[in-house]
């Protein structure tokens, strides 16, 4: 299978191209594994023909409203729908989508009370159709993977990037094959796998390993590879900012805060707000921070211990199995956009992702615990001054709360966290079933004493 190019059958030629991000060179082409054929490191997508089109940033925003009257699939997309800032494609019957995108922005009241920022916002994007985050960088992956000819796709995936490929594959007409570690992944992500159709193989190993494994396989077998390192993901991906902002009447938040597992959803949304800069869409850029799990925290040592400079890997090991991953591929692109935007990136333990999971719920929107890490992580830049009162703040939410069930049972039955005396502090927020006769008096006892502990 030849290497991508954006003359590839029904790709506009020059309307983008690949640029490695530490060495600057750019190309036409990319190759399987999308890394740099001079310097080894990962690839980004460029848009040259921008300065000379010289794009009205009030004349997008416009267009952008006006497709929301549209009963077109690209339109109805919420990724697509942002055409204009995306790899331009022809025609465009050919976009692979399930109408993406289009995720609610909440008000969270009584989780601003407990953390004393007013303006406290949360992104959900657990709400696309496979329920993460992954599906808006997946319509556009796929779609250029059908437009290349392949039949194959593939990526390795601790659960939502396996449910999502499955699924654009399944509706692109595509087959795919999914790499999972054996036993670290939650059964209600690997089911949607298993449903859309995808070869799934469960390895001995972690997620790093078969993500090293998908990158051989890439090399040998014409197969196109859809995790986060592949540049048309992060195309999809940002516009999650261009959604937000759009949402909040293009008034910038002061921060984003997200969930750091591969890091490949920071760094799209990092791009995106400094393509809205420069074309002019927005005036400032928000502070955008990452979160991690204190027991896969790879980017948190990596600042602290190289000033990230070079990875520091780990073994990662967290229940927030989303984002249990030790060696980020899109580690210098997180980096990058840190130090742009001046985010922050902080650690939180397995009690602080509990209970934050806990009190997020409480607001009736309910996450996946690797989403959770955001309110946790918001707490910790909050005390320590990083956040101040009287700043809005956007929580990205990045997986449905059906996505692990398991963590969630675990959680209010009080078996999730073993250390009685560390988790004391969380029996207010449990709320496990209660074992009743089947009489009326029973019911009413309970729905009493229930009333004077409410």
């Amino acid at each position: 299978m030849p290497p991508l190019s954006t003359s590839a059958p029904g790709v506009r030629p020059t309307t983008f191209r690949f640029r490695c991000i530490s060495c600057g060179e750019q190309n036409d082409r990319a190759g399987q594994n999308f890394r740099c054929a001079h310097c080894s490191d990962l690839l980004e997508i460029t848009y040259p023909h921008w300065k000379e089109s010289r794009l009205d940033p009030q004349q997008l925003k416009s267009i952008w409203r006006e497709r929301r009257l549209s009963h077109s699939d690209v339109d109805l997309s919420g990724v697509w729908r942002f055409r204009d800032l995306l790899p331009v494609l022809e025609p465009r019957e050919q976009v692979i989508t399930l109408r993406e995108g289009n995720t609610p922005l909440y008000e969270l009241p009584h989780c601003a009370n407990i953390t004393g920022v007013p303006r406290l916002f949360a992104k959900h994007q657990g709400l696309n159709p496979t329920g993460s985050f992954k599906d808006a960088g997946m319509t556009v992956a796929a779609t250029f993977a059908r437009l290349a000819g392949f039949r194959w796709v593939a990526c390795a995936s601790t659960g939502n990037t396996s449910a999502s490929m499955a699924a654009y594959a399944a509706r692109g007409g595509l087959r795919s094959l999914v790499l999972v570690p054996d036993g670290k992944i939650s059964w209600s992500k690997l089911s949607q796998a298993l449903d859309y159709g995808a070869v799934t193989c469960q390895l001995r190993t972690d997620f790093d390993g078969c993500l090293r494994l998908l990158q051989e396989l890439v090399l040998r077998a014409p197969v196109y590879q859809l995790n986060s390192i592949n540049p048309f993901r992060l195309e999809g991906q940002k516009t999650l900012a261009l959604e937000l902002l759009e949402q909040l009447d293009w008034q910038v938040p002061d921060h984003i805060i997200v969930p750091g597992g591969n890091l490949g959803n920071s760094s799209a949304i990092g791009k995106a707000l400094v393509e809205m800069y420069d074309l002019g869409l927005i005036s400032r850029m928000p502070k955008l921070s990452v979160i991690q799990a204190e027991g896969a925290n790879a980017l948190v040592r990596t600042l602290r211990e190289t000033k990230g400079k070079r990875l520091v890997s780990v073994q990662a090991e967290t229940r927030a199995t989303a984002i249990r991953i030790g060696n980020p591929a899109s580690w210098k692109k997180a980096v990058h956009v840190l130090e742009t935007t001046g985010g922050a990136c902080e650690e939180v333990t397995e009690i602080e992702i509990a209970q934050a999971k806990a009190e997020i719920g409480a607001e009736g929107i309910g996450c996946e615990p690797a989403s959770a890490v955001t309110l946790a992580g918001l707490k910790k830049l909050v005390k320590n001054g990083f956040v101040k009162p009287e700043e809005s703040v956007v929580l990205v939410l990045t997986g449905n709360l059906l996505k692990d069930p398991d963590y969630t049972i675990d959680f209010h039955r009080g078996e999730l966290i073993k250390n009685e005396s560390a988790s004391a502090g969380l029996n207010g927020l449990r709320r496990p079933p209660i074992i009743l006769d089947a009489t009326l008096d029973a019911v009413i006892r309970t729905l009493e004493q229930a009333e004077k502990t409410s």
